[in-house]
């Protein structure tokens, strides 16, 4: 039976001491991983690209996305029941090829995630407050309601790791509760007032004889964003490993459960939307398709409960990833691995969270709002993806690379002999993945930032290797830790 000392005592053999609290039960952690990936916000933001692109019929792609997700957190989850450490694949990297490719992980991991709390908080006030607030669509008022909110999110953030989880735990319990409600609401008004049709599920709606529909980077692969930009952000749980209980059970559960109760949850809402549309091309104007199916099928009351709702569950989710990324700012600090080491590794003792890692975050944020335009914040929604993709695929193939080396822990998360099958398939999904995100023209733009992105870290790394080698040459703690 594994303990929480069992926790303790894999990060003291990993040379830390036990800085972060553990406070974090079982829901709670599920809480993290399922208030970042949020089916309610991914389907409120992307469900327009669909209808848009390829149609209704386009949400079937879902599925396909689901499947080949999993097959990535069951990867993950074998790694994170193995090595519980703040950081996720930095130190899985690190400990397990060398510190060098561990360093690559961790950097592309903190842009990602430094990005998103940019992108969830500008999504947040332009498509949930901003509407609540009755305010104008104005961008400049738009990224002051982002500061406000990502500054909101810091102290809370700041102030108690515990804080984080009843929160995330909040919006998720609500996030459930109000899909599986308006799921229903819609099935049962559909049937009363017979506005809506099964058949929307099989219409290519407004994209009916659209050219280049089935081509590479076509409308109906585009659709794919809609699952793509949703069903990530699982591995959030390992990075905050250390403050969870029990870890080599509950972090690759989350993982695992979080990404197939959202495919399923999500399937189900979707299936009810599209079903719910009653007027297909004034559905797939709008940039908003979902309040207005529900405007016109639950009226304006139920439009406004969903906005309220979706605005809980977007906070939460921006929360969670600005708590992420302050834990892999961390967790690479206190190896001297990130600029200005020495003050971000520095944990409160009162309130036991990394201050000085989630103040840089928030910085990092105001920049990008300072000196970005409007239209290049919407490319670092794809540059996320095109990132997130990247990082999931190169953690599937150092999997395979160093499985063999990889202890085993009694009573942990494992596939058993089903490991090298799902790893494979999962090494073949993320190349599709990264085949999808990078081939419509559109994403060209955001490839280049990306690859921008990765020159900054590599030119990073090169002045450490001539200057600070040292740090690259070793890793704290046991060197058999975590082999066999």
């Amino acid at each position: 039976m594994i303990d929480e000392p069992a926790g303790d005592a894999s990060v003291e053999q990993s040379g830390y001491h036990q800085e972060l609290k553990r406070t974090l039960g079982s829901f709670q952690v599920f809480a993290v991983s399922f208030a970042f990936i949020s089916v309610a916000v991914g389907i409120f933001g992307t469900y327009n690209d669909v209808l848009q692109n390829s149609g209704p019929v386009g949400i079937w792609l879902w599925v396909i996305v689901a499947v080949g997700q999993t097959l990535v957190a069951l990867v993950i989850a074998q790694f994170a029941a193995r090595i519980p450490l703040s950081g996720s694949s930095y130190q899985w990297a690190s400990r397990l090829a060398n510190p060098k490719i561990g360093w690559m992980f961790g950097w592309l991991t903190f842009c990602y995630l430094a990005i998103g709390v940019v992108t969830v908080g500008i999504a947040l006030s332009k498509t949930a407050l901003m509407p609540l607030f009755g305010m104008a669509p104005d961008e400049t008022n738009a990224r002051l309601l982002t500061l406000a909110v990502v500054f909101i999110q810091a102290v809370l953030a700041i102030a108690s790791t515990k804080i984080v989880g009843w929160i995330t735990t909040a919006a998720v319990g609500l996030e459930l509760a109000i899909v599986v409600i308006l799921a229903i609401a819609l099935f049962i008004a559909v049937g009363v007032s017979g506005k809506g049709s099964v058949g929307n599920l099989t219409s290519r709606g407004i994209t009916e004889g659209a050219p280049n529909y089935y081509a590479i980077g076509g409308g109906l692969m585009a659709a794919m964003i809609l699952g793509l930009a949703t069903l990530v952000g699982f591995d959030s749980a390992a990075n905050m490993a250390e403050e969870a209980k029990n870890p080599f059970r509950t972090v690759p559960r989350a993982i695992v459960g979080s990404v197939l109760a959202a495919a399923v949850l999500g399937l189900v809402f979707l299936i009810a939307l599209t079903i719910a549309i009653n007027n297909m091309a004034q559905i797939s104007a709008s940039d908003t398709p979902v309040a207005a199916i529900l405007r016109d099928q639950l009226g304006p009351v139920m439009e406004r409960t969903l906005l309220v709702a979706i605005a809980f569950a977007f906070f939460g989710a921006g929360l969670v990833t600005l708590a992420t990324c302050s834990r892999i700012v961390f967790a690479m600090s206190r190896d001297d691995r990130f600029p200005a080491h020495r003050l971000m590794r520095r944990v409160d003792p009162r309130t036991q969270t990394p201050i000085p890692a989630t103040i840089m975050i928030v910085i990092v944020g105001i920049v990008l709002m300072a000196v970005l335009p409007g239209s290049a914040l919407l490319e670092l929604l794809t540059v996320g993806t095109v990132m997130a993709s990247c990082l999931y695929g190169g953690i599937v193939i150092l999997y395979i690379a160093v499985r063999k080396r990889l202890g085993r822990q009694e009573d942990a998360f494992d596939l058993g002999r089903f490991e090298m099958p799902i790893a494979v398939g999962a090494l073949i999904w993320s190349a599709v993945v990264l085949f999808v995100v990078i081939s419509p023209a559109e994403a060209f733009t955001a490839v280049l930032i990306s690859i921008g992105i990765l020159v900054v870290g590599a030119a990073y790394l090169t002045w450490m290797f001539f200057f600070k080698r040292e740090v690259l040459e070793t890793e704290p703690g046991e060197p058999l830790a975590f082999k066999h």
